[in-house]
C-alpha cells in the first residue's frame, strides 16, 4: 500500500476498513473514553484521512489498485460508555491556561466537531453508556445515531460553570434553539427515550449486542444510495441553513443544482439504470 493508502498511526483510537465502509472506535476504555488532547488529535487526523479517502471527495468508486473508496464511517466507543467528555486533566489545565491558550484548545475541538460534521460520508454512531459533554457533541456530528437503551446524554459543561459553546452551533443544528438553550442551561442528562423523542438520536436497541446488527442494516440501506449524493446532501443543507438571499434567488440555486446533479457522472448513471432496469454501478447488488 502507499502512504496516502495507510491510515495514521494512532493510540487512543482504532480504525478498521472493511470494503467502503470504515469503523473508527474510542479506545481510551479505562477513562471511559475522556477526550483529552491527544485523543483529539487523533480522531481530527482520522477524520481528515478518510474525508480524503471518500467518494464524496475523490469522484471515484475505486482507487487505482481497484480498492473502494470509503462511503459510510461508524463512531463507537470500547467498553461501557461512548465518552465522559473532556479529561479530567484537560479540564484542570484549562483552568490555568492564558486566554490564548484556551484559545488554542478551543480551536482544536472545533477542528474536531467540525471534520466530523462536515465528513462527506454517510456517519452512523453506535452509542452506549454516557454521552457527556464533548462525547455529546461528537453525538450531534454523526447522520445517525444508534443508542442502546442505557445511554445518558448531557450538554454537562454548565455544571462547570462554563457552556457548551465549541459544540453548540452543532447540537443547535441537531435539535433546534429551544432544546438547546433548555439542555445548556438544564446540563442534565437525559434518557434514551427522551433522546429520541427530540431527535438527538434516531433508534435505540436493547443492547450493545444489538448495536452491530442494527448499524449493518443501515449501512446496507445508504449503499443503495449514490455516494456523492450523500455527500451533496450535506452542501445542499448547508446552504439552506446560511442562506440569505431571496426566496426568488433560492429557487434558482435549487435550479442550478439538480442541473448539476442531473449532469454529473452519478446523476447520469443514476438515471440510466432506472431506465435501463438494472442496478446502479455503487450498488453491491
Amino acid at each position: 500500500m502507499t502512504q496516502i493508502d495507510t491510515p495514521p498511526p494512532t493510540e487512543l483510537v482504532s480504525i478498521k476498513i472493511e470494503d467502503s465502509g470504515c469503523h473508527i472506535k474510542l479506545n481510551r476504555e479505562d477513562k471511559f473514553n475522556a477526550l483529552n488532547i491527544q485523543m483529539i488529535t487523533e480522531l481530527c487526523t482520522l477524520f481528515d484521512w478518510t474525508a480524503e479517502r471518500s467518494v464524496g471527495v475523490t469522484g471515484e468508486l475505486y482507487d487505482a489498485n481497484g480498492a473502494p473508496f470509503l462511503r459510510t464511517l461508524i463512531l463507537s466507543g470500547a467498553g461501557r460508555h461512548f465518552c465522559a467528555g473532556a479529561d479530567i486533566n484537560m479540564m484542570r489545565d484549562a483552568g490555568a491556561n492564558t486566554p490564548e491558550e484556551n484559545r488554542i484548545d478551543s480551536e482544536r475541538l472545533d477542528r474536531l466537531f467540525n471534520g466530523l460534521w462536515a465528513h462527506p460520508c454517510f456517519t452512523i454512531g453506535a452509542i452506549q453508556g454516557v454521552a457527556l459533554g464533548g462525547g455529546a457533541g461528537l453525538v450531534a456530528c454523526l447522520d445517525h445515531v444508534i443508542a442502546t437503551s442505557n445511554v445518558k446524554i448531557a450538554l454537562s459543561e454548565a455544571k462547570l460553570g462554563i457552556l457548551p459553546a465549541v459544540i453548540g452551533p452543532y447540537v443547535y443544528r441537531r435539535l433546534g434553539s429551544a432544546c438547546f438553550r433548555r439542555l445548556a442551561m438544564q446540563a442534565s442528562r437525559i434518557d434514551s427515550q427522551e433522546a429520541l423523542r427530540i431527535g438527538f438520536i434516531e433508534a435505540v436497541v436493547d443492547s450493545v449486542d444489538h448495536l452491530s446488527p442494527a448499524v449493518e442494516t443501515l449501512r446496507e440501506e445508504v449503499l443503495s444510495t449514490g455516494p456523492q449524493a450523500i455527500t451533496l446532501a450535506k452542501e445542499l443543507t448547508l446552504e439552506f441553513d446560511r442562506w440569505t438571499g431571496s426566496d426568488a434567488e433560492l429557487r434558482e440555486f435549487t435550479l442550478d443544482f439538480t442541473s448539476r446533479m442531473r449532469g454529473s457522472n452519478e446523476g447520469q448513471e443514476g438515471l440510466s439504470s432506472f431506465l435501463d432496469k438494472r442496478p446502479a454501478n455503487w450498488k453491491n447488488e
